[in-house]
């Protein structure tokens, strides 16, 4: 059985707390093959991932949503550090305007990365989906969300299997195993015994899952049209009233539950939580009658 496992490496908005770090979410898809991706590295990341017992050196893509600081600090840091336990395969980068910033971020101070970093910019305008990274089994995507710089969030998707079902196979006097299921799954179609099999008689489609992380935003309906049925969308939550004389291009926890409810996302995570919110005991008590709605902690792990 597939897994993805979502840690929260830091929660906290602009500015750290004594128990939120800057944002990063650390992604590790297990399936035939294992994929791990790190969305967004804001200042401290790479302790945070010593704090989670993850490995660093397993990351092959970072996805930046945008170019504030408490969103990206943490790269340099890490880059580095990879570099000195002589990483050789190439880190793909991707991001909003990422081939201005990922050079200035390399090139300072007198190191020199050892190994190939790939950048790739993302759309950060318009309402399209695009696709940014894709194997066999999962894919990226991304689309523009509304901040006050360019900014856009991410989808990451588990392909939908087709699995074959037992039970149809024997109906069609199918063996239990064979090469005819391989040639099924190759071509679509088989010959079992004069008869032409098609896949579609002898299987099912298992759904794959999604997680989508919009980074920091006001709600947004491109948020609403990734995030269709996601399984978990992490949404920007950074105030829980009414604040928006500041301008500060934010989500409200309000609008955050409707646009979960216009996606029909099966789960919510708050992160990006302000300062402001010392207590955090005072918000769960907030979404205690809420089932669907977690508030996402420093260093917690969601597993689906």
């Amino acid at each position: 059985m597939t897994r993805i496992e979502i840690t929260f490496l830091g929660t906290t908005a602009g500015v750290p707390t004594h128990n939120r770090n800057h944002p990063a979410i650390y992604v590790h898809y297990k399936g035939r093959e294992e994929t791990v991706a790190l969305f967004d590295c804001g200042e401290g990341t790479q302790r945070q991932i010593f704090s989670a017992h993850l490995n660093f050196m397993r990351i092959d893509d970072v996805f930046i949503t945008h170019w504030h600081a408490d969103h990206f600090a943490g790269l340099l840091g890490l880059l580095f550090t990879m570099n000195m336990e002589d990483r050789q395969r190439p880190l793909n980068i991707y991001g909003p305007e990422a081939d201005e910033w990922v050079p200035q971020i390399t090139s300072l101070g007198y190191g020199k990365l050892r190994f190939p970093v790939k950048v790739r910019n993302v759309e950060h305008e318009g309402n399209q989906v695009e696709t940014l990274m894709e194997n066999d089994e999962v894919m990226v995507q991304a689309i523009p969300v509304k901040h006050g710089v360019p900014a856009v969030a991410y989808a990451f998707i588990e392909k939908d299997r087709v699995k074959i079902d037992k039970e149809k196979a024997r109906a069609l006097g199918l063996p239990e195993k064979g090469l005819v299921f391989k040639k099924l799954k190759e071509d679509g179609a088989a010959t079992w015994k004069g008869r032409r099999i098609l896949l579609q008689d002898v299987s099912i489609v298992e759904k794959g899952k999604k997680v989508v992380y919009t980074g920091d935003t006001m709600p947004c309906m491109n948020v609403v049209k990734l995030a269709e049925n996601a399984d978990v969308l992490i949404h920007d939550s950074t105030f829980f009233e009414e604040d928006r004389e500041k301008e500060w291009k934010h989500a409200m926890f309000d609008e955050v539950l409707k646009v979960a409810t216009r996606a029909n996302a099966k789960q919510l995570m708050l992160t990006h939580i302000s300062r402001r919110y010392q207590n955090l005991e005072e918000i769960e008590k907030r979404i205690a009658g809420l089932p669907n709605v977690r508030l996402a902690r420093d260093l917690m792990k969601v597993v689906i």
